[in-house]
């Protein structure tokens, strides 16, 4: 990936359609330069994190993938979960609280109250989409149902991990900003540590970033 200090319109005429670039940190690109890209289609990564200004959906001006990439730090989270989760949310949500994380707890009260989970892991995407807190963890029986609902809302990548690893992965590589777990499937013990590796592990690399971009955009097209 071509990496630049200053992209002007000269620089960005010479690069191929469709290619993405890296943004040095305290980088700058000048206003024909975004205009431009924006035409051309061209992601930009900034190296520093912050947001692009060149405007345009899924290119250079959709904050390129440094602004898609989930919160590292994260300090508020939405859990929920439907009926057949509850005992494991509680748990969770005790476990997160007493790590001082602040939890928005979502879902029935007792397992006679029944919940579908379409409208569970709707309740916890939303406010990860909004950026009302950082991050979202979803739970139902094998947590399969959830992840494919959450990702029905703009801006979410949910995972459904059973081991740490995928965890790890699903947060490094895909830059999953809500959790699914199924209850029938994993102990209290594994399912706080899948927790836990996942809300520690940053995405930071920017050939991960620019690929959320090209998520998005298949988002913003319906995937044609």
């Amino acid at each position: 990936m071509k990496r630049f200090d200053i992209i002007t319109e000269a620089d960005a005429r010479l690069l191929p359609p469709g290619s993405t670039i890296e943004l040095a940190k305290g980088g700058h690109v000048t206003p024909l330069a975004a205009d431009t890209l924006r035409d051309l289609r061209i992601t930009v990564v900034r190296a520093d994190g912050l947001d692009d200004d060149t405007g345009g959906p899924g290119g250079a001006g959709a904050g390129g993938g440094a602004s898609l990439a989930p919160v590292a730090d994260i300090k508020s989270i939405a859990v929920g979960s439907d009926h057949t989760g509850i005992a494991l949310r509680k748990t969770l949500v005790a476990y997160l609280r007493g790590q001082g994380l602040a939890v928005r707890e979502i879902g029935p009260g007792a397992a006679s109250e029944s919940a579908d989970y379409p409208d569970i892991a709707a309740d916890v995407s939303r406010p990860v989409a909004r950026s009302e807190v950082d991050a979202g963890i979803v739970i139902d029986g094998a947590g399969l149902g959830s992840a494919i609902a959450a990702n029905k809302v703009a801006g979410i990548r949910a995972a459904m991990c059973t081991t740490p690893t995928l965890a790890r992965y699903a947060r490094e590589h895909n830059g999953a900003n809500v959790l699914t777990l199924g209850a029938t499937l994993l102990t209290t013990d594994e399912a706080i540590a899948i927790v836990d590796v996942w809300r520690r592990t940053p995405m930071t690399e920017p050939r991960y970033m620019r690929r959320l971009t090209k998520i998005r955009r298949l988002e913003g097209t319906g995937g044609r």
